[in-house]
């Protein structure tokens, strides 16, 4: 059975951490966009395999896409490579122990900023149209 309720909420959770990165990307807290890009793509994805009834523990993109995948949706190359790209910036945006030396917002511009939020906004709107296509289904 499809779980709207649960969808819904962690679909607003993610539209508005994506937000948030938009508004630090504003305030060239690079770094901070990127890592937030990362996170809301990851609460999308949870939301759709929640919403159809699976565990979305973890979080690694590419394991979510997977699981996604094995779950009968067909998930377009973009997106992956969204996803993996997405991905480089759970840990790097945030420890210092990344990089020889420095620290990562030294590291982080503002076109990498850019990137993250347009793969972000890739993976949210696959999530919204999959999720439409499983509630049409289920009308039927």
């Amino acid at each position: 059975m499809l779980d709207e309720g649960e969808f819904q909420r962690w679909m607003r959770q993610a539209e508005h951490t994506l937000e948030s990165a938009e508004r630090d990307r504003s305030e060239r807290d690079y770094a901070w966009a990127c890592f937030k890009a990362e996170q809301a793509a990851q609460c999308a994805l949870k939301a759709l395999l929640i919403s159809i009834g699976q565990v979305a523990h973890g979080h690694s993109l590419r394991r979510l896409i997977r699981q996604v995948e094995a779950s009968g949706f067909s998930v377009p190359s973009s997106v992956v490579t969204a996803a993996e790209g997405l991905e480089r910036h759970y840990i790097p945006s945030r420890y210092p122990d990344a990089y020889p030396e420095g620290s990562p917002f030294e590291f982080y511009h503002d076109e990498q900023a850019q990137e993250a939020l347009r793969w972000a906004d890739h993976i949210i709107d696959f999530v919204w149209e999959a999720f439409r296509s499983v509630q049409r289904a289920s009308t039927s």
